[in-house]
């Protein structure tokens, strides 16, 4: 059974503030069951972002996994803004997580899934 989504946030935006690395709900989703995606700030106009892997893929049914959008490469904010934008208008329930980070920390070790080389 995948842990309720406002569970898990709480969990991340400790574990994040433990790191050193400040963050907040930029958008509440569904408590239960929301999408959340990570934007990680990295305070030079550019972010990382993460969203959840698609259904069916290493566990995804039992636990939440992630996914690089863009790949190893960070986006400029306002692209990955227009895209979280596109995704709240399909899925009203979907979370969406900022942490600043001025190096590469995305504390989502062990929930990432492998990037394809």
């Amino acid at each position: 059974m995948r842990l309720r989504s406002d569970f898990w946030v709480k969990a991340y935006l400790r574990q994040a503030a433990v790191g050193g690395c400040p963050g907040a709900v930029v958008r509440h989703g569904d408590d239960t069951a929301g999408a959340i995606f990570i934007k990680v700030n990295r305070l030079d106009g550019t972010v990382a972002l993460f969203g959840p892997a698609p259904a069916g893929l290493d566990d995804a049914d039992n636990d939440r996994r992630f996914m690089a959008i863009h790949g190893d490469r960070p986006v400029p904010e306002s692209e990955a803004d227009a895209l979280l934008a596109r995704e709240a208008r399909f899925d009203s329930d979907l979370w969406v997580i900022e942490i600043e980070s001025s190096g590469d920390a995305h504390f989502l070790d062990g929930w990432l899934l492998a990037t394809p080389t």
